[in-house]
């Protein structure tokens, strides 16, 4: 459902943390706090509202934003209960259409980055396929936890914005 931000700015509480809720993956607390700042005046200036809010959260705030993204190929994936836009996101990188040995790549990768770091790889799948993203994880890994909490964080606020798009009309 488009709208355009007018019709945003008219929705109560309840409506507008429905609509804008899911752009960041099962964190309606992004909304909720966004709220109180309308009127936006334009898709942008929303989208840096709600950067700012979960910039200015609590450090286990921005972690349980991370670790609400699942796995990529991940058990959500493979039994078909990712939320809709997790779900057309891996798709369209094409995710859905893996070997037996690419999605067993995946699992012991999504398995080491959690060891390592304690929440899951998140990439946006949207702007990657299939090859950007394994070798994302191999170059990842060699980072600190401190700079995979930054790039994580980047990488859900690109996702926000293109679900963001998805919503509101120009």
């Amino acid at each position: 459902m488009e709208m355009t931000i007018a019709q945003l700015n008219q929705l109560e509480p309840a409506a507008f943390v429905r609509v804008i809720g899911p752009v960041f993956e099962q964190s309606p607390w992004i909304a909720e706090a966004v709220w109180r700042e309308k009127p936006f005046v334009s898709p942008a200036q929303l989208q840096d509202k709600l950067r700012a809010v979960v910039k200015n959260s609590a450090e286990s705030m921005r972690l349980a934003l991370i670790c609400s993204h699942p796995d990529l190929v991940g058990r959500a994936a493979l039994a078909g209960t990712l939320t809709p836009e997790s779900c057309n996101e891996q798709a369209k990188a094409g995710l859905n259409q893996l070997s037996p040995q690419e999605i067993a790549w995946f699992q012991k990768h999504n398995a080491a980055y959690k060891a390592k770091f304690g929440f899951p790889f998140v990439i946006c799948a949207r702007l990657n396929k299939k090859d950007a993203i394994l070798a994302g994880f191999e170059g990842r890994l060699k980072n600190s936890r401190e700079q995979e909490i930054k790039t994580a964080l980047e990488e859900i606020f690109k996702i926000a914005e293109l679900r963001l798009r998805d919503l509101i009309a120009n």
